[in-house]
């Protein structure tokens, strides 16, 4: 009767000689690795629906960025480093080779698949596979005129004032409301100055997305986004379009932003069969 019940084995650990903290849940049976990256304002706890059916298969990696989580502890060193999506990169590396894991596959969402593709460029030979959910790999009109808003009003607004009117711009509808509270809940442990170095990020994103799109990476690439992501899906389309090699594109109906909460069942079963195959 428990042959179908999985006993989540936890190791939470924040090691000082790293600046993110990371949670572990070994599958006994799988030499296999994911690793997850949540997005800005976000923690490793928006994976919760993601953690069990992914442990049936593989060894499950959590990650809390810089400043995120339970990487708060840490913060006082990564506040002296000005932070780049290479740094931000390299804070995961740094993880992967102190747990001696050679190679994993990646799931990010928002931010998190910019973080994974720099990641990615730099590392390739880390990197088995991507899961871009949510991915953003062009800023169109709309989004970049909230990135000059924000720079405006960065030190003048209270941060989650900021934060809720993105998340109402990003996911306006009514059953978008839980990805919503979700990135607003998380967004409420960030201090603002931390909120203001991730959002002085936005100042290099686009010469990182255009190149993003132009080159192509023999790596196996799977974007999850929701069809009415009005902002980010039609240029997802036109890579994977061009990028005929390594990317396909799977699109979740009646869904937000944060497609692995909003979607789970749908998520998990179409990630862990494409990982399975890769």
């Amino acid at each position: 009767m428990f042959n179908n019940v999985v006993v989540l084995k936890t190791v939470h650990l924040t090691n000082f000689k790293l600046l993110i903290s990371y949670t572990i849940y070994k599958n006994e049976t799988s030499t296999e690795w994911v690793t997850f990256v949540h997005g800005a304002g976000g923690s490793s706890s928006i994976w919760f629906k993601q953690i069990r059916d992914f442990q049936k298969h593989f060894n499950v990696l959590l990650l809390d960025l810089r400043g995120h989580g339970n990487s708060k502890d840490q913060l006082k060193s990564a506040l002296k480093q000005k932070y780049t999506f290479r740094a931000i990169a390299e804070d995961i590396v740094e993880v992967i080779d102190f747990l001696k894991i050679e190679s994993s596959h990646f799931v990010g969402i928002s931010l998190g698949s910019i973080v994974i593709r720099q990641l990615a460029e730099m590392h390739p030979e880390r990197v088995k596979s991507m899961i871009l959910g949510g991915a953003i790999l062009k800023m169109n009109f709309r989004s970049q005129v909230l990135m000059r808003l924000g720079n405006m009003f960065k030190y003048v607004l209270p941060y989650l004032v900021l934060y809720k009117f993105f998340a109402f711009v990003i996911m306006p509808k009514k059953n978008h409301k839980q990805s919503r509270l979700l990135f607003i809940n998380e967004a409420k442990k960030l201090y603002q100055k931390e909120f203001i170095k991730w959002f002085k990020l936005t100042a290099e994103i686009n010469p990182v997305l255009r190149w993003f799109r132009q080159k192509e990476l023999n790596i196996p690439t799977l974007y999850v986004m929701r069809e009415e992501d009005y902002m980010f899906l039609p240029s997802v389309k036109q890579v994977v379009a061009k990028h005929v090699k390594s990317a396909e594109l799977f699109i979740i109906q009646n869904c937000g932003h944060v497609v692995n909460v909003e979607q789970p069942v749908i998520f998990n079963e179409t990630v862990i069969g494409y990982l399975k195959k890769q």
